[in-house]
């Protein structure tokens, strides 16, 4: 639905995306991730059919975005960084606009408004100016536009962005429900959206392919993955039995909370372990929790290294 062949933009000497080559299959949603200065906006404006590549190949549907640019562009719904528009229109002005630009037929247009305007609350906006609304505002009448026309295929560059805690929901719920029968790219760089929306991610850094699997192979990387946490009173002396436990590696504490870590040895598993000892211990345990991996450690141990090299979908799975 998405694929891109060693795509790459140069600006003079600065290479901003790097043979970057990704297929994102029907059905899935992709976390985009990077940090700043990546090249994750301008991967998906040359997606997009925005900014031209300075090599390599995009498709949707199976469309190159160079070579029939228009069949490519009807499959894809966008919405770019900053949820660029025209603020003199009002709201209704800006997606009859749009509407009209698709090239919906009446009937479709009308049902697509009214569904659209809907799910994403604009009804009590619908007569004022874009240049007057909020950031939030604008951010879902950006996504508004991108979904008028029902694409099968959606690109969404920091789509919360912006929005309230209760927006935020919101649009996750839409987004979730849109993916059942569509293909999905977000670019984020809030890791609480991945765990919410995405069931693979890719991550980019310097404009090169770093990792590419799904949240849960990503948290497997975390030195957490595995581990056992906990609060207990007075657990001092369970501290120094648990560091004898040989199935455990190291043992930290929380300045903040006196939280406790566990960590296991390679292949080791220590729940039932160090739950055993605690009751031996008589000590009252709050909040035991077996650690899944924190995708944000993970996020910097990638992005972060002095050693980043380019890597294939392939390699960067093993």
């Amino acid at each position: 639905m998405i694929e891109t062949e060693r795509l790459t933009r140069c600006y003079g000497s600065l290479t901003a995306v790097d043979a970057l080559s990704i297929r994102v299959e029907p059905g899935q949603v992709l976390g985009l991730l990077g940090p700043n200065g990546a090249g994750k906006s301008t991967a998906m404006r040359m997606v997009a059919g925005f900014l031209a590549p300075t090599s390599g190949t995009a498709r949707v549907c199976g469309y190159d975005v160079i070579r029939e640019p228009l069949k490519a562009k009807r499959a894809l719904g966008y919405l770019p960084e900053g949820a660029p528009s025209y603020g003199e229109l009002t709201v209704r002005e800006f997606l009859l606009f749009i509407v009209r630009v698709r090239g919906l037929k009446s009937d479709v247009a009308f049902r697509r408004f009214d569904d659209v305007v809907q799910r994403l609350q604009l009804e009590e906006v619908l007569g004022l100016c874009i240049d007057t609304l909020s950031k939030g505002l604008r951010r879902r009448v950006g996504l508004a536009q991108a979904i008028l026309h029902d694409p099968p295929v959606l690109m969404l560059d920091e789509p919360t962005d912006g929005l309230d805690p209760n927006q935020k929901h919101a649009v996750r719920q839409l987004i979730d429900m849109m993916a059942r029968d569509r293909t999905i790219l977000i670019s984020t760089h809030l890791l609480e959206e991945v765990h919410a929306l995405c069931n693979r991610v890719v991550i980019i850094a310097r404009g090169k392919l770093q990792a590419d699997a799904t949240p849960a192979e990503l948290e497997q990387r975390s030195r957490y993955h595995g581990a056992v946490s906990f609060s207990a009173p007075g657990s001092g002396m369970s501290q120094e039995m648990l560091g004898r436990l040989p199935q455990v590696a190291a043992i930290e504490v929380d300045p903040l909370d006196g939280r406790i870590t566990v960590f296991p040895k390679a292949g080791e598993r220590i729940l039932d372990a160090v739950e055993t000892l605690l009751r031996e211990q008589g000590l009252e345990v709050s909040e035991i929790q077996l650690e899944r991996g924190r995708l944000d450690e993970v996020f910097r141990q990638i992005t972060t290294s002095d050693a980043i090299t380019a890597a294939t979908p392939q390699e960067s799975r093993a």
